[in-house]
């Protein structure tokens, strides 16, 4: 099943801060080796984005939702799901926010909260170095969609 992402809600979880500039890139960098290895289409929903940068993102594999500051990715994402209709059962909703837990419950997503989606990404990736190192490059077009996102924001 697909995965909608409360990215804000997952990065301190896995041991990330919310005040480092570069968590939500590591965070992208993570769930591209999951979406990789669980073959499944991941979308991501940052709230807070400046004026002029909220939008969407392709990223490698990964779908980035970058939200306005004034609006929330909760919001965002409970959208998201109502607009999908009947479709919105086939995907997994990653949060342990009640709200957007509720959101998934209303629209008959499946979800899981964000310290269990922890333990799969921990879980797909420590599988995926028995095979091959993690310590795979970015490829050229990934690096210079990365650099466009954050020449915007300085």
């Amino acid at each position: 099943m697909p995965y909608l992402i409360d990215g804000h809600n997952l990065i301190p979880k896995l041991g990330l801060r919310l005040d480092d500039p570069e968590d939500e890139l590591e965070l992208v960098r993570l769930l591209q080796g999951f979406a990789r290895i669980r073959r499944q289409p991941v979308e991501v929903y940052f709230d807070g984005a400046p004026a002029g940068q909220a939008g969407t993102q392709k990223l490698g594999t990964i779908k980035a939702h970058f939200v306005r500051q004034g609006q929330t990715a909760d919001a965002a994402i409970r959208k998201r799901l109502e607009d999908m209709g009947k479709a919105a059962r086939n995907w997994v909703i990653v949060s342990s926010d009640h709200e957007v837990q509720s959101a998934a419950k209303i629209n008959q997503a499946g979800f899981v909260r964000s310290e269990e989606f922890v333990k799969q990404i921990r879980a797909a990736l420590s599988s995926s170095t028995k095979h091959e190192s993690m310590d795979s490059k970015m490829s050229a077009q990934e690096v210079e969609e990365w650099m466009k996102i954050f020449n915007k924001r300085e």
